[in-house]
């Protein structure tokens, strides 16, 4: 004979219970799964600094390859507007640019991030080099400094040519 509580369909009720249990741990599982995936995926879709900051980098330098100087400046990092303005950018920018010709090529040499950098406020920044040719001179080095701006988005606040 059974147990005493068999009777009573006691059983039958724990057997209820734990399907009931499975089926919660189940959608808190498949939900889990669901929150992880779509962080994910978005952490993915952030990309690494050095990365987003090179997809910046490379926008604006077509605008300065295009002579769109003004154009530059304006899609520029807050910092980098501060320190120089429209006119004196694009005064400087036809002295540096134009000798050289037009872009025969430019390959990216390196891109490092970075938190500080010599007289620039502490901040997220990505030093980025290129071996570049132009028209006009066949080896050159142009170093540019993406910044993580205020709204998030990675804006030049610096560009040398050697």
């Amino acid at each position: 004979m059974g147990h005493p509580w068999d009777s009573c369909g006691a059983d039958t009720l724990v057997r209820e219970k734990k399907g009931r249990l499975m089926t919660i741990a189940s959608r808190f599982a498949a939900k889990f799964l669901l929150v992880a995936l779509v962080l994910g995926t978005f952490a993915l879709a952030q990309g690494k600094p050095e990365d987003l900051a090179t997809r910046s980098a490379e926008a604006w330098l077509s605008l300065v390859d295009s002579g769109k100087y003004a154009e530059s400046w304006q899609e520029a990092a807050g910092y980098f507007k501060a320190a120089v303005t429209k006119d004196d950018w694009q005064g400087k920018m036809h002295a540096a640019r134009e000798p050289l010709g037009k872009l025969v090529s430019r390959k990216l040499r390196s891109a490092k991030y970075m938190t500080t950098l010599p007289g620039a406020p502490d901040g997220e920044y990505v030093v980025i080099q290129f071996d570049s040719s132009f028209e006009h001179k066949q080896t050159a080095v142009e170093t540019i400094t993406p910044m993580r701006d205020k709204d998030g988005k990675w804006r030049v606040s610096g560009y040398f040519i050697k």
